[in-house]
Order: C-alpha cells, then structure tokens, then sequence
C-alpha cells in the first residue's frame, strides 16, 4: 500500500525516502525546471478510487517532480493524484511562509475533471399521486414526452463531483 499520510511522513521523513506514496489534491503552482516540471500539490485526503476529496482541508503541500515539460495552462489549478517514490524533504515558502515540502518523482499521474451532475430522486412515483397525468398532458399524451416512467421533477440536487 503507497504512503498516503503527509503528516507522518513529516515526522521522519528520512524513514520514508525511497517508499512509494500517493497524493493528490489541487496543482497551485508550477515550476518548469530543466527536464522536468514541479508541481506544487495542496494534498487533499482521496477516495476508494484515488480521486481528491472535494471541499476537504488541505492536509499539507508537496512538490511532485515529473520528467519533462507539462504546460501550466494545462495543470494549474487541476486537481491530480500522483504516485511515485518519496525523495526527501526541501525548504520553500507558502508565500511570504517558510515551509517543508516532502517531494516526491512522479511515475504516474492522473488528471480529474471536475462536473457537476444532477441527481434525479431514485425511483419512478405514480403519476396518479398528482390526481392522474393531466397536469403533465399537454400534447405529449400519457408519459409520451418522459418514455412511459414518471420521474418526480423536482427538487433535482446537483452534486460536485470527480471524474475521469
């Protein structure tokens, strides 16, 4: 299983160097370096399937190291999940805020989109909870219009969620 609590590793992070982690959370600054390209990670808890956790604190900040050029436009304010093994520990600033960063080398990583999808009510109710389908007649005929199933219209909640 990677390494996936900063917060340990911090503690010691000599104990760690060489150790697989994964981390992921929201890319808040990027450094185009010879060869490579820094992410700065504000990490964020994950779920089951590695996906960041929306609306989470941050758990604290890394510096991913990944061969070659990625374009900021690309990257800045994606979120990512990246693994690869634990390489030490560097002093940065968090703005005006002397900071540690554990950095890592990236051998894989995964961008997500964020979308937002609308979560209709689960299951169809009888359209004669509405005294029958005439509300809903109009030119559509019985259930023309919604294919037969008589979903509840509303409230539909609209969730924030990670995808592929």
């Amino acid at each position: 299983m990677p390494q996936q609590d900063l917060a340990r590793v911090m503690n010691a992070p000599q104990l760690y160097v060489g150790q697989e982690a994964r981390f992921g959370g929201r890319v808040v600054n990027i450094d185009n370096r010879q060869g490579k390209t820094r992410l700065e990670i504000a990490t964020v808890s994950l779920d089951d399937g590695a996906r960041p956790q929306l609306g989470e604190p941050s758990r604290g900040r890394i510096y991913a190291d990944v061969n070659g050029f990625l374009d900021p436009v690309d990257f800045r304010g994606q979120l990512v999940t990246v693994v690869g093994p634990i390489t030490g520990v560097v002093d940065g600033k968090v703005g005006e805020t002397a900071y540690k960063f554990m950095v890592m080398q990236v051998n894989g990583y995964k961008r997500w989109r964020v979308t937002q999808q609308v979560v209709m009510p689960p299951q169809p109710i009888d359209p004669w909870f509405w005294g029958g389908p005439y509300p809903y007649r109009g030119r559509y005929g019985y259930g023309g219009m919604w294919g037969g199933g008589w979903y509840n219209p509303g409230p539909a909640q609209v969730q924030t969620i990670v995808t592929e």
